[in-house]
């Protein structure tokens, strides 16, 4: 909070307001929910006016677009203090389209960068978000690091047709068990740090509270949605197969390959109680999940599948 003094007494001004990228995403919108509840003033990234609608209330928009030049990047992020920062899914090139940003808010005077990285990027060194990392510690930034576990609503999105329409869930996991991690919590924590002191320089991995394996949580979409939900339980080799079929390109289909190796290593599958400790609050459970997106795995009243 900024302070200003006027003779014996200080008047307290308004904090600036957190620019928040990928505004419109499954975290980026939990995070600007957060902090508005919290009383938090919010710029909205958003790549086209068309983008708007999907903005929670409350908050401003102004374009902002990983490919445009420092110079628009630093008028974007002019008289914002904080950063939220994520990288979009498509970017593999983060030395050209993220470490502009960093230095574009360094240069406008941002006090601390939230970054949203991934759970153990310190051992997975060829992941963009470990480059990130590093420069943010290069450049000495104010950071403070994200790394959640696997979210739960890769189950409500990714996963969501072979849930909804085939009532299987199809992914090499074998019998490992993950902490998933709700996105809206991430949001929570991301508004807590930026809301309150000794964040700057701390990392923190977002676990669940609970650790599951996809047998149970099969089960419990069994339960919630009324009818058998399966976890077949392909090899690496059908399911990958399974993809090139549907068309996905080989690069999605080699980090897909790396991601559930990782998974069958079990190292998603320690829960934690960060959420609990940072924001106050319990870590959403997956039947708590479940429960609130049940609609988007129903087939839709004529019996097609949904959008």
């Amino acid at each position: 909070m900024l302070t200003r003094g006027y003779g014996a007494g200080i008047q307290q001004l308004a904090p600036l307001p957190v620019f928040v990228t990928g505004a419109t995403g499954i975290v980026g919108s939990a995070v600007v929910h957060h902090l508005l509840e919290r009383g938090e003033r919010v710029v909205a990234g958003i790549r086209s006016e068309r983008d708007a609608p999907a903005v929670a209330a409350g908050a401003t928009t102004r374009r902002f677009d990983f490919s445009d030049q420092p110079d628009e990047i630093a008028e974007s992020l002019a008289g914002c203090d904080r950063l939220f920062l994520m990288r979009p899914p498509p970017i593999e090139d983060v030395r050209t389209y993220l470490f502009p940003v960093i230095d574009a808010a360094m240069r406008v005077g941002v006090t601390q960068i939230v970054f949203l990285s991934l759970q153990g990027v310190q051992q997975n060194k060829g992941t963009p978000h470990y480059a990130v990392e590093q420069y943010l510690r290069e450049v000495n930034a104010p950071f403070t690091f994200l790394r959640p576990n696997f979210f739960m609503q890769n189950l409500s999105t990714t996963y969501r047709d072979g849930i909804r329409d085939r009532d299987e869930i199809y992914i090499p996991a074998g019998r490992a068990l993950t902490a998933f991690i709700d996105a809206r919590d991430i949001g929570a924590v991301a508004a807590a740090v930026f809301t309150s002191p000794g964040h700057l320089g701390k990392a923190y991995t977002l676990n669940g509270e609970q650790s599951l394996g996809y047998k149970k949580v099969a089960h419990i979409l069994s339960e919630v949605l009324g009818r058998t939900i399966t976890y077949p339980r392909p090899s690496e080799s059908e399911y990958l197969e399974r993809l090139a079929a549907q068309g996905a390109p080989p690069d999605y289909i080699e980090v897909q390959r790396m991601i559930y190796r990782v998974v069958r290593w079990n190292i998603s599958a320690f829960p934690n109680r960060k959420v609990r400790k940072l924001t106050g609050g319990p870590a959403t459970t997956f039947r708590e999940f479940a429960e609130r997106e049940r609609a988007v795995w129903m087939p839709s009243p004529t019996g097609t599948a949904g959008a």
